[in-house]
């Protein structure tokens, strides 16, 4: 065992630490708006893009597209009114920086709301931990099936379990979690984003070509058919919320933020990164979910590319499903930060006395840099893990959780609260025009969401008694 550093710090500096500096170092942000693109694309293109062509199907031709285009719009107006809270007073050169959207939330609406959104904040991420194990899972399981049908044909009985690969992915994430901050992991941001791109692409080409293959374009207007009308609104509502889960990041967009340099002023960066982003992954989930409905019609798989509407060339479903996998590796990393960030610094602050709390331990081994260890750290992000891992057993499924995660955490974190502390950066008045027009945009999203997360409870409440 190594040195024991005393160091009355937090465990997580930069993004997530109100200190500015490691061991007396001064801290340095070198993001760029590639690095900050890479962040975003890792977050937002995930798992919501696997199930666009089921949504697509739900609603069909028109409202499907119009629907996924509507969301893409109120992304990019609810991610510029949040990049001008970064700084404080002043959006531009204000001394203040504001490292975390609960931060946020409390300086520019008080304690009270804090704590409400810090509820949502710490459920969503946590919920993405859990949706990020189980499509792991599938992927891994479609990797085993698609070489199962290669072999034996697309009839034989191919079925394997999920419970061993939610535990190998979670085993993966418990030495994972142990990098320190979004500042130390712009390179699996990286790969990530390159994984999610290489998927996109596969889907939406295997999508495009099966289209060529029938030879028609299938699906309708009125999208899939029901016994009823009941049946077809729980599941119309349902498609909203997965369109709702496969779009926002405004929980992960300050942190991201905190890693750019200046100048150019943070936020007029964070805006066109946003923007960039918004626009490219619209694009793909366009293809993806349009052309995977044209592919199918009403036989839509629920996952894209684990649902086996596509069997060949089976090496190319592989392919894409093992990009999957290591763009969800990076993926939980970007969403379960805030969460270790926000339980590590509160305990710093309610023990910095404690050397377990702060105390870290650096390792020596063989051909590779030191390790640094802080016990802390290893406890909490490996239970965290472990936590997520077993609600993700316990719930596999994909587009009614998706559903419900998109639907209740849509409106409070990615309208609401950017809304209101618009509203008091720019000190807008009440009644004035752009008061009415932003409460009437936040009211109607909000009615969206109260759809969405309907349909979705009631799915999930049918899946898991089915």
């Amino acid at each position: 065992m190594g040195s024991v550093e005393e160091e009355q710090q937090s465990p997580l500096v930069g993004s997530f630490s109100s200190s500015d500096h490691e061991s007396g170092k001064p801290f340095e942000r070198t993001g760029t708006i590639c690095t900050a693109l890479a962040h975003i694309i890792t977050g937002v293109i995930g798992a919501g893009v696997l199930s666009l062509a089921w949504s697509m199907a739900q609603l069909g031709w028109i409202a499907g597209p119009l629907c996924m285009i509507a969301f893409a719009s109120v992304t990019i107006v609810s991610s510029s009114l949040l990049c001008d809270c970064y700084r404080f007073p002043d959006p531009e050169v204000g001394p203040n920086r504001i490292r975390s959207f609960t931060q946020a939330v409390k300086l520019y609406l008080g304690d009270k709301n804090q704590k409400v959104c810090g509820i949502f904040v710490q459920e969503s991420l946590y919920g993405a931990g859990i949706t990020y194990t189980f499509t792991t899972a599938n992927c891994l399981r479609a990797i085993q099936k698609s070489n199962c049908y290669h072999r034996e044909g697309h009839n034989a009985p191919c079925a394997y379990g999920d419970t061993k690969h939610m535990l190998l992915f979670g085993a993966v994430q418990v030495v994972m979690s142990q990098i320190p901050d979004f500042h130390n992991m712009e390179w699996l941001s990286v790969i990530a984003a390159i994984m999610s791109f290489a998927y996109s692409f596969i889907g939406f080409g295997l999508g495009f070509a099966k289209v060529i293959e029938n030879g028609r374009i299938k699906g309708s207007i009125a999208g899939v058919p029901t016994a009823n009308l009941a049946d077809k609104l729980w599941l119309a509502f349902q498609a909203l919320g997965d369109i709702a889960f496969a779009y926002p990041y405004s929980i992960i967009l300050l942190e991201i933020q905190d890693t750019l340099k200046s100048p150019p002023p943070e936020n007029k960066t964070m805006k066109m990164a946003s923007m960039i982003s918004i626009f490219i992954t619209t694009f793909f989930y366009l293809c993806c979910g349009c052309f995977g409905y044209a592919a199918f019609g009403n036989d839509t798989p629920g996952n894209l590319l684990t649902g086996f509407g596509f069997y060949e060339p089976y090496w190319l479903i592989d392919f894409a499903n093992a990009c999957i996998v290591l763009h969800l590796v990076g993926g939980y990393q970007i969403y379960s930060q805030p969460v270790f960030a926000f339980v590590e610094r509160w305990f710093t602050r309610k023990y910095p006395s404690s050397g377990f709390v702060n105390n870290f331990y650096t390792f020596k081994l063989p051909l590779l840099p030191p390790l640094r260890v802080n016990i802390l750290r290893l406890c909490f992000r490996t239970a965290y893990v472990v936590s997520t891992t077993a609600v993700a057993i316990i719930f596999p499924y994909f587009n009614q959780v998706l559903g419900v995660l998109g639907a209740l955490n849509f409106w409070p974190l990615a309208i609401y609260f950017p809304v209101e502390m618009y509203f008091v950066q720019k000190k807008i008045g009440a009644w004035t025009r752009k008061w009415i027009v932003l409460r009437t945009f936040s009211f109607i999203c909000l009615l969206v969401t109260i759809i969405g997360l309907i349909g979705s409870i009631e799915g999930l409440i049918s899946a898991k008694l089915g």
